[in-house]
Protein backbone atom coordinates (compact mmCIF):
# COMPACT_ATOMS: atom_id res chain seq x y z
CA UNK A 1 0.00 0.00 0.00
CA UNK A 2 1.46 3.45 -0.68
CA UNK A 3 0.89 5.08 2.84
CA UNK A 4 -0.05 8.84 2.23
CA UNK A 5 0.68 11.95 4.54
CA UNK A 6 -2.00 14.39 4.07
CA UNK A 7 -0.50 17.90 5.48
CA UNK A 8 -1.97 21.82 5.26
CA UNK A 9 0.30 24.17 5.22
CA UNK A 10 1.42 26.01 8.45
CA UNK A 11 -0.53 29.58 9.07
CA UNK A 12 0.00 32.45 5.93
CA UNK A 13 -0.12 36.30 6.31
CA UNK A 14 -3.38 36.81 3.99
CA UNK A 15 -4.83 35.54 7.36
CA UNK A 16 -5.52 39.40 8.24
CA UNK A 17 -6.99 40.66 5.39
CA UNK A 18 -10.29 38.22 5.88
CA UNK A 19 -10.16 37.98 2.18
CA UNK A 20 -10.55 34.73 0.30
CA UNK A 21 -6.88 33.79 -0.91
CA UNK A 22 -6.77 31.10 -3.33
CA UNK A 23 -4.69 31.15 -6.01
CA UNK A 24 -3.39 34.84 -5.26
CA UNK A 25 0.35 34.76 -5.67
CA UNK A 26 2.61 36.48 -3.07
CA UNK A 27 0.92 34.64 -0.14
CA UNK A 28 3.59 33.70 2.14
CA UNK A 29 3.84 31.99 5.57
CA UNK A 30 3.58 34.19 8.65
CA UNK A 31 6.56 34.33 11.39
CA UNK A 32 4.09 32.07 13.03
CA UNK A 33 3.77 29.91 10.16
CA UNK A 34 7.25 29.71 9.91
CA UNK A 35 7.50 28.44 13.20
CA UNK A 36 4.94 25.88 12.88
CA UNK A 37 7.12 24.50 9.37
CA UNK A 38 9.80 24.12 11.23
CA UNK A 39 8.31 22.38 14.04
CA UNK A 40 6.48 19.83 11.40
CA UNK A 41 9.85 19.37 9.17
CA UNK A 42 11.20 18.40 12.78
CA UNK A 43 8.53 15.74 13.17
CA UNK A 44 8.58 14.68 9.66
CA UNK A 45 12.66 14.02 10.17
CA UNK A 46 11.79 10.56 11.99
CA UNK A 47 9.38 9.44 8.93
CA UNK A 48 11.78 8.61 5.92
CA UNK A 49 9.49 9.80 3.09
CA UNK A 50 9.76 8.52 -0.31
CA UNK A 51 8.69 11.41 -2.14
CA UNK A 52 7.66 14.61 -1.45
CA UNK A 53 4.43 16.76 -3.07
CA UNK A 54 3.19 19.80 -2.96
CA UNK A 55 0.66 22.78 -4.46
CA UNK A 56 2.45 24.44 -6.29
CA UNK A 57 1.67 28.23 -4.32
CA UNK A 58 4.19 29.76 -2.38
CA UNK A 59 2.57 29.01 1.29
CA UNK A 60 2.48 25.27 0.48
CA UNK A 61 6.05 25.21 -1.21
CA UNK A 62 7.67 26.94 1.98
CA UNK A 63 5.77 24.19 4.32
CA UNK A 64 7.01 21.52 1.94
CA UNK A 65 10.75 23.30 2.43
CA UNK A 66 10.84 22.90 5.81
CA UNK A 67 9.95 19.40 5.44
CA UNK A 68 12.73 19.36 2.54
CA UNK A 69 15.51 20.79 4.74
CA UNK A 70 15.56 17.94 7.72
CA UNK A 71 15.71 15.42 4.28
CA UNK A 72 17.25 17.06 1.49
CA UNK A 73 17.15 14.19 0.00
CA UNK A 74 13.94 14.46 -1.57
CA UNK A 75 12.73 16.27 -4.25
CA UNK A 76 9.65 18.85 -4.08
CA UNK A 77 6.99 17.83 -7.39
CA UNK A 78 4.55 20.31 -7.82
CA UNK A 79 0.96 18.52 -8.65
CA UNK A 80 -1.76 20.81 -9.95
CA UNK A 81 -4.27 18.52 -8.58
CA UNK A 82 -3.25 20.10 -5.07
CA UNK A 83 -3.80 22.90 -5.85
CA UNK A 84 -6.36 25.72 -4.74
CA UNK A 85 -10.21 25.83 -4.90
CA UNK A 86 -10.27 27.53 -8.09
CA UNK A 87 -12.72 30.53 -6.41
CA UNK A 88 -13.67 31.89 -9.99
CA UNK A 89 -14.82 35.93 -9.29
CA UNK A 90 -14.68 35.31 -4.98
CA UNK A 91 -10.97 35.00 -5.34
CA UNK A 92 -9.48 37.93 -3.20
CA UNK A 93 -12.70 38.84 -2.26
CA UNK A 94 -14.16 39.96 1.46
CA UNK A 95 -15.09 36.92 3.51
CA UNK A 96 -18.06 39.05 5.14
CA UNK A 97 -19.20 40.31 1.87
CA UNK A 98 -19.17 36.96 0.62
CA UNK A 99 -21.28 35.63 3.59
CA UNK A 100 -23.99 38.23 2.66
CA UNK A 101 -25.01 36.23 -1.02
CA UNK A 102 -27.39 33.67 -1.18
CA UNK A 103 -24.55 31.56 -2.90
CA UNK A 104 -22.58 31.29 0.77
CA UNK A 105 -25.85 29.68 2.15
CA UNK A 106 -25.61 26.52 -1.00
CA UNK A 107 -21.63 26.63 -0.24
CA UNK A 108 -22.01 26.23 3.61
CA UNK A 109 -24.96 23.64 3.75
CA UNK A 110 -25.22 22.23 0.37
CA UNK A 111 -21.69 22.28 -0.87
CA UNK A 112 -22.06 19.70 -3.24
CA UNK A 113 -24.55 21.98 -5.55
CA UNK A 114 -21.63 24.79 -5.06
CA UNK A 115 -20.22 26.37 -8.30
CA UNK A 116 -17.74 29.59 -7.88
CA UNK A 117 -18.71 31.85 -10.30
CA UNK A 118 -16.39 31.97 -13.05
CA UNK A 119 -14.21 29.33 -10.86
CA UNK A 120 -15.06 25.36 -10.46
CA UNK A 121 -17.24 23.19 -8.81
CA UNK A 122 -16.98 21.42 -5.04
CA UNK A 123 -18.00 18.01 -6.81
CA UNK A 124 -15.29 19.11 -9.61
CA UNK A 125 -12.67 19.77 -7.06
CA UNK A 126 -13.51 16.52 -4.69
CA UNK A 127 -12.90 14.30 -7.56
CA UNK A 128 -9.72 16.81 -8.96
CA UNK A 129 -8.32 15.33 -5.35
CA UNK A 130 -8.92 12.21 -5.73
CA UNK A 131 -7.77 11.69 -8.81
CA UNK A 132 -4.35 12.87 -7.84
CA UNK A 133 -3.87 10.48 -4.86
CA UNK A 134 -5.09 7.75 -6.87
CA UNK A 135 -2.59 8.94 -9.50
CA UNK A 136 0.23 8.63 -7.04
CA UNK A 137 -0.63 5.26 -5.55
CA UNK A 138 -0.22 3.79 -9.02
CA UNK A 139 2.89 5.68 -9.78
CA UNK A 140 4.36 5.33 -6.23
CA UNK A 141 2.89 1.72 -4.65
CA UNK A 142 4.43 0.87 -1.64
CA UNK A 143 5.93 4.27 -0.98
CA UNK A 144 5.55 6.85 1.79
CA UNK A 145 4.14 10.00 0.02
CA UNK A 146 3.57 13.31 1.80
CA UNK A 147 1.39 16.03 0.60
CA UNK A 148 1.63 19.44 1.43
CA UNK A 149 -1.57 21.16 0.19
CA UNK A 150 -4.70 23.13 1.15
CA UNK A 151 -7.57 22.06 4.30
CA UNK A 152 -10.70 21.95 2.06
CA UNK A 153 -8.64 19.68 -0.51
CA UNK A 154 -8.01 17.51 2.55
CA UNK A 155 -11.33 17.10 4.14
CA UNK A 156 -12.76 16.59 0.87
CA UNK A 157 -10.15 13.14 0.07
CA UNK A 158 -10.64 12.36 3.26
CA UNK A 159 -14.50 12.31 3.34
CA UNK A 160 -14.52 10.25 0.07
CA UNK A 161 -12.51 7.61 1.76
CA UNK A 162 -14.35 7.39 4.95
CA UNK A 163 -17.82 6.97 2.83
CA UNK A 164 -19.31 10.52 3.48
CA UNK A 165 -21.26 12.55 1.79
CA UNK A 166 -19.30 15.54 0.15
CA UNK A 167 -22.36 17.94 2.11
CA UNK A 168 -20.85 16.80 5.60
CA UNK A 169 -17.02 17.42 4.62
CA UNK A 170 -16.93 20.36 7.00
CA UNK A 171 -17.53 18.16 9.99
CA UNK A 172 -13.86 17.26 9.89
CA UNK A 173 -11.53 19.38 11.08
CA UNK A 174 -7.67 20.26 9.47
CA UNK A 175 -5.66 22.67 11.37
CA UNK A 176 -2.91 24.49 9.95
CA UNK A 177 0.47 22.24 9.69
CA UNK A 178 -1.54 19.27 10.78
CA UNK A 179 -0.88 15.43 9.18
CA UNK A 180 -3.42 13.12 8.22
CA UNK A 181 -2.70 9.61 7.06
CA UNK A 182 -4.19 7.46 4.41
CA UNK A 183 -3.18 4.20 2.72
CA UNK A 184 -4.31 3.26 -0.78
CA UNK A 185 -3.71 0.11 -2.26
CA UNK A 186 -5.61 -2.78 -3.82
CA UNK A 187 -8.14 -3.67 -1.46
CA UNK A 188 -9.86 -0.89 0.68
CA UNK A 189 -8.46 2.41 1.95
CA UNK A 190 -7.30 3.53 5.35
CA UNK A 191 -7.48 6.38 7.60
CA UNK A 192 -4.98 5.75 10.15
CA UNK A 193 -4.82 9.48 11.99
CA UNK A 194 -6.35 13.11 11.29
CA UNK A 195 -5.60 16.16 11.96
CA UNK A 196 -2.28 15.86 14.20
CA UNK A 197 -1.04 18.38 15.53
CA UNK A 198 1.26 16.77 18.57
CA UNK A 199 4.53 18.80 17.03
CA UNK A 200 2.87 22.16 17.52
CA UNK A 201 2.18 21.92 20.94
CA UNK A 202 5.48 23.73 22.13
CA UNK A 203 4.88 26.34 20.36
CA UNK A 204 3.82 29.95 21.34
CA UNK A 205 0.51 31.78 20.15
CA UNK A 206 1.38 34.07 16.60
CA UNK A 207 0.42 37.34 16.14
CA UNK A 208 -3.03 37.14 16.14
CA UNK A 209 -3.31 35.41 19.34
CA UNK A 210 -3.64 31.69 17.65
CA UNK A 211 -4.86 28.97 19.75
CA UNK A 212 -5.61 25.97 18.11
CA UNK A 213 -9.71 26.39 16.63
CA UNK A 214 -8.55 30.09 15.81
CA UNK A 215 -5.96 28.60 13.72
CA UNK A 216 -8.22 26.30 11.81
CA UNK A 217 -10.69 28.80 10.60
CA UNK A 218 -9.10 31.84 10.15
CA UNK A 219 -5.61 29.77 8.55
CA UNK A 220 -6.43 31.79 4.15
CA UNK A 221 -10.40 31.67 4.52
CA UNK A 222 -9.26 28.96 1.72
CA UNK A 223 -12.75 27.52 2.87
CA UNK A 224 -15.41 30.21 1.89
CA UNK A 225 -17.41 27.45 3.39
CA UNK A 226 -16.67 27.49 7.00
CA UNK A 227 -15.53 29.12 9.77
CA UNK A 228 -15.20 33.01 9.64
Amino acid sequence: MTRFLLIRHAINDYVRTHRLAGWTEGVHLSEHGRAQARALGKRMAAERLDQLYASPLERTMETAAAIQQQQPQLKIRHHDGFGEVRYGDWEGASLHELARRKAWRVVQEYPSRARFPNGETMRGVQTRVVDALEELALTWPGARVAVVFHADLIRMALAHYLGMHLDNFQRIDIAPASISRLSLGHGRPWIHGMNDVSHLQGLKHGPNGRGRKQGASNSTGEAAHGRL
